[in-house]
């Protein structure tokens, strides 16, 4: 039976790449897919990884109907055999009951991709919705690190090198850019409370007061 299969995780843990590697293994066996992706980092209509790896995707914009896609493309005599989606958290809500509807109606399987809670640790509307609907969540297993070593679990927005927590949800952004731009981190839940990013820890470990006293 076709599934609608969201694929969830923080930052860095690789759901861009395992999204590529899917598309790889199926294009190999001769299934062709329609890729949707948002605001991806490589630019509009790009779905990459940090790996380096690079395809061209459709941009799913606001005003774009998954599903009516997909039937056009059908209807036009192309084929499809499954769509895959990264990014999925910054679609609509009724985007992803789009996607839920091609896996109802068109019989195919959709494999999505995203983060599950945004810098604030609050739930993305999109992801939200997957979590609603989706037949299978998926936690992906390749574990993002934070700066201590422990298993990272949150994703922290840094401004100027420093943790932030208040904005607009949606800033696109990178993990381990300068420090001057709006970047990404993944932290552990600890130091994401305490708003401790690996900037931050290497400052505190500098302080001079911290460091050992010597006698005259």
């Amino acid at each position: 039976m076709p599934e609608l299969v969201f694929f969830s995780g923080t930052m860095d843990c690789g759901k861009s790449t395992l999204a590529l590697q899917i598309a790889h293994n199926r294009s190999a066996r001769g299934l062709q897919s329609v890729i949707f992706t948002r605001d991806d980092r490589a630019g509009e209509g790009k779905l990459s990884s940090r790996l380096g790896l690079v395809t061209e995707a459709v941009e799913a914009t606001p005003e774009l109907d998954l599903y009516a896609f997909v039937v056009e493309c059908l209807s036009r005599g192309g084929k499809v055999d499954y769509v895959i989606v990264d990014e999925a958290q910054f679609l609509l809500t009724e985007q992803i009951d789009q996607l839920a509807r091609i896996v109802d109606d068109l019989d195919l399987d959709v494999f999505a991709f995203g983060i599950t809670t945004d810098f604030r640790t609050r739930l993305f509307p999109g992801s939200q919705r997957l979590i609603e609907l989706a037949d299978r969540v998926e936690t992906l297993q390749v574990e993002a690190m934070c700066w201590c070593g422990a298993r990272a679990t949150h994703n922290a927005r840094t401004a100027g090198g420093e943790m932030v927590v208040e904005g607009e949800q949606v800033v696109v952004g990178n993990v381990g850019v300068a420090a001057e731009v709006v970047g990404y981190e993944v932290l552990c839940r600890r130091h994401h409370r305490k708003r401790m990013t690996s900037a931050a820890a290497r400052a505190a470990a500098l302080s001079p007061d911290v460091l050992p006293v010597t006698s005259g």
